[in-house]
């Protein structure tokens, strides 16, 4: 049974801005192609303005009395903002928490374990939430729980920083830990030597890679011309469809041609024997008639 197909029946995102004809109020303040105010005006002169240099009346401000318009390339104008978004949505830094939980009768090598998750969550730049759960009569206990925070609040002391004491919440012990400014730094370098090397690429003329690039191999001469050339060098008379014919001093001639190869005898088929010839039928002889 086929599946029914889904559709998404969500209408495109419309282009808000107004530019051009799409600007109905009377006047605008305008800005010109160079930055420049040029002060209010009506929007028809403002339009022939723009459309006399072959750009476009964009509203900047409409929420300005009168609105600001500036003269500019849209197209040029919505890449360059999309751009300057693209970037801040790569700066912006997204703050995931993540959830480690231990026992109060925890082993060593299980809290070398969990320990090593806590850690690896931190290089992320990711915070943490430690949580102690304690079972049964163990919540008589919470120094336990207090004693396993600070233990590892110390361990990791390099990579975190407490944002959270240790707070009790009903059979559970909470600590909230997060990246240190040294871990923050590292990754903030880190994402800028790659913006860096991104910039690089992106700004590279590609006339340049066109230079670097291998040249091709020349192509082989054909064989005739390649002989005509070696002939040249040693004064070796060849005609134009390569037959040596001689040097200059002695000329030799033409030079006989190829011995043909001999065809393969045919085999004779054996005669068809010929059928046997049958002999006579011999003659009745007939009886002598009576006299």
């Amino acid at each position: 049974m086929p599946v029914p197909r889904r559709f998404d029946r969500r209408p495109p995102e419309r282009d808000t801005t107004r530019i051009n004809e799409r600007i109905r109020v009377p006047e605008v303040r305008l800005i010109d192609e160079n930055g420049e105010q040029v002060g209010v005006m009506r929007t028809q002169d403002a339009l022939n303005h723009a459309q006399t240099r072959d750009l476009d009346l964009v509203e900047v401000a409409p929420e300005a009395k009168p609105p600001v318009c500036r003269v500019l390339d849209y197209s040029k104008y919505k890449y360059e903002q999309a751009q300057k978004i693209k970037h801040a949505k790569k700066h912006q830094q997204q703050i995931v928490v993540r959830e480690i939980k231990f026992r109060p009768k925890i082993a060593e090598h299980d809290y070398e374990t969990k320990k090593g998750h806590v850690e690896r969550f931190l290089r992320h730049k990711d915070k943490v939430k430690v949580t102690i759960m304690f079972r049964g009569r163990e919540v008589t206990h919470p120094e336990r729980g207090v004693m396993i925070l600070d233990r590892l609040a110390g361990d990791l002391e390099e990579l975190c920083q407490v944002d959270q004491r240790p707070i009790q919440d009903g059979r559970n012990m909470t600590m909230l830990l997060a990246p240190s400014k040294a871990v923050l730094a590292d990754a903030l370098e880190e994402h800028h030597d790659d913006d860096v090397d991104l910039d690089s690429l992106e700004d590279r003329d590609p006339g340049d890679a066109e230079e670097t690039a291998a040249a091709p191999a020349p192509k082989p001469e054909p064989v005739a011309r390649q002989i005509q050339s070696d002939a040249e060098k040693e004064n070796i008379v060849v005609t134009d469809d390569g037959t040596i014919v001689g040097t200059e001093d002695e000329p030799l001639g033409a030079l006989p041609p190829p011995p043909k190869k001999k065809k393969p005898a045919a085999k004779k088929k054996p005669a068809a024997e010929k059928p046997a010839e049958k002999e006579p039928a011999p003659e009745a002889e007939t009886a002598p008639a009576d006299g």
